[in-house]
């Protein structure tokens, strides 16, 4: 769906953010033809600042596929980036609640309806010290395996330098560089068509976050931990069940 379908108030913030987006930060962006042209497509990003929201829809308005975000639901109460989210019909999560259900259920009749769903899939900003992807839910591997669309892997780096993690207050200036890089749709071949439980959507969870913290290692230039944060000792049980 091209930015000429969207709802005119999508459009209006559109036309709102984008030259302030140009003015924040300079662009490294690479990967938009990995992204299909036209159909359902659920997109799978790291999360390391309130900014990033912002710089990836960027990125992906630009790339053609204006971005619809499943996110939690503090995002939308919160200054600025809360009120952009609410009027460009994004879809709140209440985690924990029925509510959770239900955002999935609307996610996944916007990828039937031909709609970029972008999922956070640790459904938080990371918490690791050294903003690495923690463990993923598995929100994005449901809509997924549900709808059968591709899931493309998308690593950011830069907006936390311009927004601290958890920060209020952007540091504008000097102008920073945010690199956006987007990789192949992620292998769930073999998982497609089979009956959806708890270990079929650990294993499309941990395929998803293994591609989007390798494209995050290609843009840093460095190794990420082995075991990531929240990650099950070997022989636990696994924390990647459950809504986003």
């Amino acid at each position: 769906m091209q930015l000429r379908e969207q709802s005119s108030t999508y459009r209006l913030v559109v036309r709102l953010l984008r030259p302030l987006m140009v003015l924040v930060a300079r662009r490294d962006w690479r990967g938009a033809e990995q992204l299909p042209r036209s159909g359902g497509l659920v997109v799978c990003a790291n999360h390391l600042s309130h900014l990033d929201p912002l710089t990836l829809a960027h990125f992906l308005v630009d790339a053609g596929r204006p971005p619809y975000f499943l996110a939690k639901e503090e995002l939308f109460t919160t200054p600025v980036v809360g009120t952009v989210v609410r009027r460009a019909e994004q879809i709140p999560v209440q985690r924990g609640t029925g509510d959770a259900r239900a955002a999935l259920r609307a996610a996944v009749e916007a990828v039937r309806s031909g709609r970029c769903v972008v999922v956070y899939p640790e459904a938080t900003l990371t918490r690791d010290p050294d903003l690495w992807p923690m463990t993923g839910k598995s929100g994005a591997a449901r809509i997924a395996l549900t709808t059968g669309c591709p899931v493309v892997p998308v690593a950011q780096w830069g907006p936390q330098r311009i927004l601290f993690p958890y920060s209020k207050r952007p540091r504008l200036f000097p102008r920073r560089t945010v690199h956006v890089l987007a990789g192949p749709p992620v292998d769930l071949d073999g998982l497609r068509g089979r009956p959806i439980d708890s270990r079929l959507l650990q294993e499309a969870t941990l395929r998803i976050m293994r591609d989007v913290t390798g494209l995050l290692e290609q843009l840093r230039g460095e190794v990420a931990p082995s075991r990531p944060l929240g990650a099950p000792r070997p022989g636990a049980a696994d924390g990647t069940g459950g809504a986003p």
